[in-house]
């Protein structure tokens, strides 16, 4: 039998980034953080961790991992219809796209929430990638551009969320006098979320270029609009995002028309959009509130991204 104090360390060290900040989570020492793993890796006969060059989870510690998740979200459910054994609350660690969490996914959540007591681990984490994280048992759910789920898991299309390339006019002046040609694409910056964010590669090889070409890196979305309506850089901004910019009188409607002369941003390429499919991911025996999570974004979200049918 597994003794789910050694298993409780295993998913503090993960879940916390290191034995450290594991230990202060759980209330202990360093050192006997370190004890318990080892123990663990005596009685298993065999690794959960690798050290160098940097903390993971072995395949073995994956499986521990995945097996904590469910049953910490089992107990959850127990805890909800048994409310002498504790607290109803229950948390989800769930890893997310930056894009999402800075426009639709709050809305989403907040309806949920009133519904559900539910306290969020949020990771964020590129779309393209997210699905590493279930991968290695980190959290229960994530928001990726995958449709095939790891095993053991389930997967549901959501929506996709459309991205335009855009940048201030004093930037399209400087840089595109003469237009979007390949040429001035080669030259200008560009702002990438960071070096698993391939949107900006795809908006160039629709222009016929090839990297490697200037830009900024920024690992988040208001940084990212920040930067471009500084006069940095162009990039590829989430439609939805700009349209609630909109409400905020900071950004002209991308949709006003073929050529946006006025506002703080423009259009780089008018009727040229990306569409990024997003998936919902989670443990097949996630409990209830998984569960209900899972319908929630379902039955909803339409209303916040393009419908994958109409891509």
């Amino acid at each position: 039998m597994l003794d789910y104090k050694l298993l409780e360390a295993l998913v503090a060290v993960i879940d916390q980034g290191g034995f450290e900040r594991g230990a202060r989570y759980l209330g202990l020492t360093q050192s006997a953080v370190s004890q318990r793993i080892k123990l663990l890796e005596a009685r298993l006969g065999q690794p959960v961790l690798v050290r160098s060059p940097r903390l993971a989870p072995t395949p073995l510690g994956r499986k521990l991992l995945n097996h904590a998740q469910q049953v910490r979200l089992l107990e959850g459910d127990l805890l909800g219809e048994v409310p002498a054994l504790g607290s109803g609350e229950q948390r989800l660690r769930l890893a997310i796209n930056a894009d999402s969490l800075a426009t639709w996914w709050p809305e989403a959540i907040g309806r949920f929430c009133e519904r559900h007591p539910v306290l969020f681990d949020l990771v964020v984490e590129d779309q393209e990638v997210a699905l590493k994280r279930m991968r290695d048992g980190d959290v229960a759910g994530c928001i990726c551009d995958s449709p095939t789920p790891v095993q053991g898991a389930r997967s549901y299309p959501l929506g996709s969320m459309r991205y335009r390339a855009l940048a201030s006019p004093a930037f399209v002046t400087r840089h595109f006098a003469d237009g979007v040609t390949p040429e001035a694409l080669r030259r200008a910056p560009a702002i990438v979320f960071g070096p698993d964010d391939r949107l900006q590669h795809r908006y160039l090889a629709m222009h016929g270029v090839e990297p490697p070409f200037p830009h900024h890196l920024c690992p988040s979305s208001e940084g990212f609009v920040g930067l471009a309506l500084a006069g940095l850089g162009y990039g590829m901004v989430p439609e939805r995002q700009a349209q609630r910019e909109l409400s905020e009188g900071r950004l002209q409607e991308i949709d006003a028309g073929p050529h946006l002369a006025e506002g703080r941003l423009v259009d780089l390429s008018p009727g040229h959009v990306i569409d990024v499919p997003l998936y919902w991911h989670h443990w097949r025996q996630g409990g209830k509130v998984l569960d209900a999570l899972t319908d929630h974004l379902l039955r909803l979200g339409d209303a916040w991204l393009t419908p994958l049918s109409k891509v």
